[in-house]
Parts: structure tokens; C-alpha cells; sequence
């Protein structure tokens, strides 16, 4: 896929929806901190549900430290790997607390440093919480880059190295989002929706099909 082609792409995402953000609720670095910990291998949605019975009683680390991983674990329980996630956000905050008086830092690898936060977790708090162009690979993105021919990679890593360097600098700090939604919404895993998709005639899957078919 040539230059000119994605900037198109990008330019279509960003007229259908201009201001993308994440769907975790937060108000707070460590709030969303929190709830992007919660969220691996778990829906946005159930994040939420548990999040809006949280932050109430907890959201700074020393409160949701002093709950303990028994006093956690009630508001988390209907989130998958809830077990092992009280202890990875109960040590997190521990961590916040005594190294970063109690502050979501703002460096890659302090935040990779903190229990259950790997790359793509530090790469949506840098790029959500911070304004950092930074590109979280999940599998939306994955699949869309592949898929789409934006950036083909047989794994996370170089996917997301192509996205930065491939994406024009003014879309980078939003790309992460409209990949996302695209993936979540239009470009789903079984049966991309083709029809209700804004770049569909510069995407090389369509094209591929279309080949195919004739």
C-alpha cells in the first residue's frame, strides 16, 4: 500500500469520527491505568461495570492499595483473570505509592516496570492519558492492519513498528483509536462489514475478494 493510499484511509477515519477516544471510563492517568490493567482479555464494557462501583470508594493508589486484594477482588470478580489482575493492581499501586509518590509515570519503561502493565498497556497510558504518539497494538489493530494492507506484520511488534513509521505524523495521536473502533465495529474478526466500511475501496481485502470472485 503506497503513502498516498493511507493518508486517505486515515483522512476518511478522522472525517467520520474526529475526536476518538478510548472506551474505558476514567478521569485520572490512574484511573485509566487501572481499568487498561483490567481490560486484557476482558470487554471495555465489563471494565466499566466494575469500575463504576470502584472508583467511587477507590481510585488514587493508596485507597485501592488499602483495600487489600480480598477487598478488591468483590469489584472485579465479574472480569475474567480477576485473580491474578487484584494482585498485578494491588502491587501497582504498592509500587506508585513508595517509587512515584503515588503518580502514573510518565516513561515507558517505569510503567512496563509495574505488575500486569506490558508494552501495550504502557503504549495507551502514554498515548490516552499523556498525549504521547504511541501505537498499542491489540488484536483490532492487528487484524486491521493485516487485513486492510495499512501495515501486514506476522506479529505484534512489527505491526507496530510499521504503523509508526507509516502513518502521516498528523493522524498518529488518534490512529490508535480509529483502528481500533474500525476493528471493533466495521472490520470485525468473522465477517468484516464490507458493506458500512468508509475505506473499502482502498483496502486491499476488498481487493483480494474481488480477484478472487471474478
Amino acid at each position: 500500500m503506497n503513502a498516498d493510499k493511507r493518508r486517505q484511509i486515515f483522512e476518511r477515519l478522522r472525517a467520520a469520527n474526529p475526536h476518538p477516544t478510548t472506551e474505558l471510563e476514567y478521569t485520572t492517568p490512574f484511573e485509566l491505568l487501572i481499568a487498561v490493567i483490567l481490560s486484557a482479555q476482558a470487554t471495555d464494557v465489563s471494565v466499566n461495570k466494575a469500575t463504576r462501583k470502584l472508583y467511587p470508594i477507590a481510585n488514587t493508589p493508596a485507597s485501592i492499595f488499602a483495600l487489600g486484594i480480598d477487598g478488591l477482588i468483590p469489584y472485579i470478580q465479574t472480569i475474567g483473570l480477576y485473580k491474578t489482575k487484584a494482585k498485578n493492581v494491588i502491587e501497582t499501586c504498592r509500587l506508585l505509592v513508595e517509587q512515584h509518590g503515588g503518580q502514573v509515570p510518565r516513561e515507558r519503561e517505569a510503567l512496563q516496570a509495574l505488575p500486569g502493565v506490558g508494552r501495550k498497556t504502557a503504549n495507551v497510558v502514554l498515548n490516552t492519558a499523556f498525549g504521547v504518539p504511541a501505537m498499542a497494538v491489540d488484536t483490532h489493530i492487528f487484524r486491521v492492519s493485516n487485513r486492510t494492507g495499512i501495515a501486514p506484520g506476522k506479529n505484534v511488534d512489527i505491526v507496530e513498528q510499521k504503523l509508526m513509521k507509516f502513518i502521516p505524523p498528523e493522524f498518529l495521536m488518534d490512529a490508535h483509536h480509529w483502528l481500533i473502533l474500525h476493528g471493533r465495529y466495521t472490520c470485525l474478526a468473522r465477517t468484516p462489514q464490507c458493506w458500512n466500511c468508509v475505506i473499502l475501496d482502498l483496502c486491499e481485502f476488498r481487493k483480494k475478494h474481488l480477484h478472487n470472485e471474478s
